[in-house]
């Protein structure tokens, strides 16, 4: 048996083709019984089978195999469930025939607290605690329900049968063939699934309200959630309708189940899960209230819709080899969403946002402990940690940048093309044009389309979408696309006018300043539009560099260019390859932005400049926050506390960022007015002086004025936090208590968070502390984390804490605590993370060094401070 421990894949010698399994929970107790028959083909010779489980306990003498062709019935003589590497390993006295055979296997296991595998979530329901048996099995956790081979390329077909209370509803993956009752039970039996991964088997449990709809082509969709809730789940609903038509017409692929169903979730780990046609959320995803929702969440529940959605195409009709290509799914999904949110609600400007999907790929990419897009996985610890900015954002970034290289038509299915104006392109690019041309009538399927046609019900690796891609358009695209999947990092293309010619030059681009040897074949876009596409910062030299700030205030360049110009420069400041004077200098441009996007970056670059001048250069942080002040002043008075009849929905985003801001900047005309409508809000809960967009920016305002000898804001939040059961409200509270300035409170609030009164799931949220609370936070990680580890356990969670009180500071003496206090504390699902985060302070302690000994900064601020914008 020692020779199937420590290994990253199951042995090939034995193979899943079906299961019929068989769950009987019991709510109150927490545990559940189950049986699984496994049809197996055994294709080579061997005495054992290996497959996964844990956290199980196995009944020995139920497992059996049985030939199909003999009926002969062997019962293994030893039955190892090895815990440190997940398997099962049964061992029988004599060789198995090859061949189809049945696998029996009895077990029991425990509805654990731990948001993964089989779990149990809590809710209220007139008044009473009730559970409700919730799966969550991506990446690895379907071992923890039955056991199986839990890997991606290990697709077979699920019969599911489910023995509940008669009065529950019992969900899964497939609609419901068979339901008997017998007495308090009854046992309920779905349609078997069609070929799958193991980590998209789903089941719920609970009781549920819902509402419903079909698409043209009778697709049934359901919006399941806590009863009482079912009105929230109307816009989710309408989303998964019309998206669904959308992505059968732009895969060129029906949706390949009978009916699709979405759930609410109250304890969810992620955001959601793309369970084949069991989509489950955390209810901040799914649910949407007219009266208590912000425009935020309007959002984020449409992209979040959209992005699970994707997947029942990219991820669950076409799944990932192994988790090495863990981005197909994740990063397909996340551009496609985009697409969807495109094309539902033009208005929202969602490819201008995508701005920020690009950026927060790029802040993690400039790490030296990034990782390539394909990682290698060789533990199942590992694979939580790559559910990150690179997976999804990087991931999308560069799909965009090809699908903007190759032309949206080659990348999607055969449609008319037309041919650009090719006077306006060098000869090369002509001889492309016309190559895409020529090819486009040449492949009557095209590219994304033919890819997923091609592996429909199995597996595929990176290459092979690239082998589609490149069919389809003529271009090698394998080449182009594999210096930016294989290696980490992206360049940073130098430019600059010798000659009235451009100069490019690229080198890798790294937040520490250090060099990089990557390389990469990057497409490159000039004039106006070029932050679109690219996953690469620019670097102009100092004469360009003016003239673009002079473009930005004569409002001359696309809003996209806005964005680009000013986060590349606050990147090349950190990186210290320019000065903190000139990216203020820049930042003075802006002073006449209206665009959301672009100021929603600018108030982001304001807290980072923010954070890291009160390590460097404290007596101009007062300056500093004037300027900041200034910069936005204008759009909050244009704007207004009051939404406008017929305002944009990105005007409503801006609404509640600007004004967070100016309140976070101590803004007394802002920290005034927040509190008179928070008390109006305290006295009625539907005034309309507080509507939801601007709820977050008075429960921070609110707790800046909070302190150990004046705690009613506190308490009074904390009063709203508890009478409200909409998880949106919680969380917006949960994210503004912190922000507090007082050390005692900011303690206080990390310790609520520990409490029952806040869901695990929710925790994190908390742990935006103030620049006064960090070492307060970073006290209480360390006197908490034998808790804090057990409680949130192996899952991506416990990565945030780590992440999220780490990486603000700013000295190589935290560098050393920190390594330190770890050092006999590092597993492998934070070790990623860990790096990551000690990076982050070691690259911010030698920015805080720059600033202290750039000269003439002090004069640039100040004048900053008190020009008239």
């Amino acid at each position: 048996m020692e020779e199937f421990k420590g290994q990253p894949r199951l042995p090939k010698f034995a193979v899943p083709k079906r299961y019929d399994i068989r769950l009987t929970p019991d709510l109150t107790s927490c545990k559940f019984g189950g049986s699984v028959a496994i049809d197996v083909d055994v294709v080579g010779d061997t005495k054992f089978i290996v497959l996964n489980a844990a956290d199980l306990t196995i009944n020995n003498r139920s497992v059996s195999f049985t030939n199909k062709v003999s009926s002969k019935a062997l019962e293994p003589t030893k039955v190892e469930l090895v815990e440190a590497d997940e398997i099962l390993v049964l061992e029988f006295a004599e060789t198995l025939p090859t061949g189809m055979g049945v696998l029996a296997i009895g077990f029991e296991g425990v509805l654990n607290d731990k948001m993964k595998g089989f779990y149990r979530s809590s809710y209220e329901h007139n008044g009473e605690k009730k559970n409700m048996a919730v799966t969550q099995f991506e990446p690895a956790d379907a071992r923890r329900c039955f056991p199986c081979w839990d890997e991606p390329a290990c697709k077979a077909t699920f019969k599911i049968t489910l023995d509940v209370p008669s009065e529950l509803v019992a969900l899964s993956n497939m609609p419901v063939i068979d339901e008997k009752v017998d007495g308090n039970m009854k046992t309920v039996s779905y349609q078997e699934s069609p070929i799958m991964s193991t980590y998209l088997v789903a089941v719920v449990i609970g009781l549920f309200d819902y509402v419903e709809d079909h698409t043209s082509d009778g697709i049934k969709v359901r919006v399941y959630c806590q009863v009482g809730k079912a009105n929230q789940g109307k816009f989710a609903l309408n989303v998964a309708v019309k998206t669904l038509e959308l992505y059968k017409e732009y895969f060129a692929v029906p949706y390949s189940l009978p009916k699709l169903d979405m759930i609410a979730i109250p304890d969810f780990a992620a955001g959601a899960m793309e369970n084949y046609g069991l989509v489950t959320y955390r209810e901040t995803a799914l649910l949407y209230d007219d009266q208590h929702s912000a425009a935020a969440n309007k959002q984020r529940v449409a992209t979040v819709v959209a992005h699970e959605l994707a997947h029942q195409w990219f991820g669950n009709l076409v799944t990932m080899e192994w988790w090495t290509h863990l981005w197909l799914n994740e990063g397909f999904a996340t551009w496609v969403s985009y697409l969807a949110a495109d094309s539902l609600f033009p208005e929202w400007k969602i490819w201008t946002q995508f701005l920020d999907e690009c950026t927060e790929g790029l802040r993690l990419d400039g790490l030296a402990e990034s990782h390539p897009i394909e990682v290698e996985v060789n533990h199942t610890g590992e694979i939580d940690e790559i559910f990150d900015a690179i997976s999804y954002r990087k991931g999308a970034s560069v799909i965009r940048m090809l699908q903007s290289y190759l032309g949206a038509e080659c990348f999607q299915t055969q449609h008319q093309y037309e041919m650009p104006p090719v006077s306006l392109f060098s000869e090369n690019l002509k001889k492309r044009c016309y190559n895409q041309c020529i090819n486009s009538f040449k492949n009557p399927l095209r590219s994304l389309a033919s890819y997923i046609k091609k592996y429909a019900c199995s597996n595929a690796k990176t290459e092979d979408l690239w082998a589609a891609l490149e069919e389809g358009s003529g271009e090698p695209v394998n080449k182009l696309m594999n210096s930016w999947t294989k290696q980490k990092g992206y360049p940073v293309i130098s430019v600059k006018v010798k000659e009235e010619k451009l100069e490019l030059e690229q080198s890798q681009f790294l937040s520490s300043g250090s060099p990089g040897d990557g390389q990469w074949i990057v497409p490159i876009t000039l004039c106006c539009g070029s932050y679109d596409t690219g996953f690469y910062r620019v670097k102009y030299d100092k004469d360009l560099a003016a003239r673009l700030g002079y473009a930005i205030e004569m409002k001359q360049l696309s809003e996209t260019d806005r964005f680009g110009i000013l986060d590349d420069h606050f990147a090349l400041c950190m990186a210290r390859q320019q000065t903190l004077t000139s990216l203020l200098t820049l930042m003075a441009s802006y002073s006449e932005e209206t665009e959301y996007t672009v100021l929603s970056n600018l108030i982001t670059i304001s807290y980072k400049i923010g954070r890291i001048a009160a390590d460097a250069r404290p007596e101009l942080l007062d300056y500093l926050k004037q300027f900041f002040i200034s910069l936005f002043q204008k759009s909050a008075e244009k704007l207004g506390w009051d939404s406008k009849p017929g305002e944009s929905h990105l005007d409503a985003l801006l609404r509640g960022e600007i004004f967070t801001a100016l309140a976070l900047l101590g803004h007394k005309e802002t920290l005034n007015e927040a509190s008179k409508r928070f008390h109006a809000f305290l006295a009625d809960r539907t005034t309309p002086l507080l509507p939801p967009d601007i709820r977050k920016a008075a429960y921070v305002a609110v707790m800046q004025k909070v302190s150990a000898s004046d705690r009613s804001g506190y308490e009074s939040l904390l009063r709203v936090y508890r009478e409200t059961d909409l998880s949106q409200e919680k969380t917006r509270i949960l994210s503004s208590l912190a922000s507090c300035p007082d050390v005692n409170i900011v303690l206080e609030v990390l310790n609520f968070l520990l409490s029952s009164e806040v869901r695990s799931q929710d925790a994190v949220y908390g742990l935006a502390v103030s620049i006064e609370g960090r070492e307060t936070a970073w006290k209480w990680l360390k006197d908490n984390w034998d808790h804090i580890s057990k409680t949130w356990g192996s899952g991506f969670l416990i990565t945030r804490f780590i992440s999220s009180i780490v990486s603000p500071f700013a000295s190589y003496e935290k560098v050393r605590e920190v390594e330190e206090f770890f050092s006999s504390r590092c597993k492998p699902y934070i070790a990623r993370t860990l790096r990551q985060s000690i990076e982050r302070v070691q690259i911010n302690a030698k920015w805080v060094e720059s600033i202290r000994n750039e000269g003439h900064l002090a004069e640039a601020v100040k004048e900053l401070a008190y020009r008239k914008y």
